[in-house]
């Protein structure tokens, strides 16, 4: 097990135990006769529910981007950035190579390898959010392939 996928188990086992104790809490507010206290047990449940259902969605898009990205690597297609000795991407170089991935998504928009290597491509960059956003197109684009 690496060290990324080692830290998520415990920072998830954590988030189920304050889920837990919302959990707990809730429920004995709810047993209070006071309506403003049943509210306040009501509005503490939605924490947990909010709380679980972000904690699987994560789970899911890094599942499904770690197939992808085995997917890519078997072909030799994942894309090697400079970085530093902490094993960073340098941006500089990273952001000289972007143009390339973004050219590639441009000429093939319905390719999922394209959006991924440009959701790396902005990672290296130092844009997550839209890393993310790219990488999330690529998977639902192969979802798509393999129902076709």
């Amino acid at each position: 097990m690496n060290r990324y996928l080692a830290g998520s188990v415990v920072m998830s086992l954590l988030l189920l135990v304050y889920l837990g104790f919302a959990v707990v809490y809730a429920s004995i507010l709810l047993q209070d006769d006071n309506l403003i206290v049943n509210v306040m047990g009501v509005a503490l449940l939605v924490l947990p529910l909010l709380g679980a259902w972000g904690l699987v969605a994560e789970w899911r898009f890094g599942a499904a981007s770690s197939r992808l990205r085995a997917l890519l690597e078997e072909q030799g297609l994942v894309p090697e950035f400079p970085r530093t000795i902490g094993g960073r991407a340098l941006r500089e170089e990273a952001t000289q190579l972007f143009p390339g991935f973004q050219a590639e998504v441009e000429a093939a928009e319905e390719d999922w390898k394209a959006w991924f290597r440009l959701g790396l491509a902005y990672d290296a960059c130092g844009d997550r959010r839209r890393g993310r956003w790219a990488i999330r197109r690529a998977i639902s684009l192969e979802k798509s392939d393999r129902r076709s």
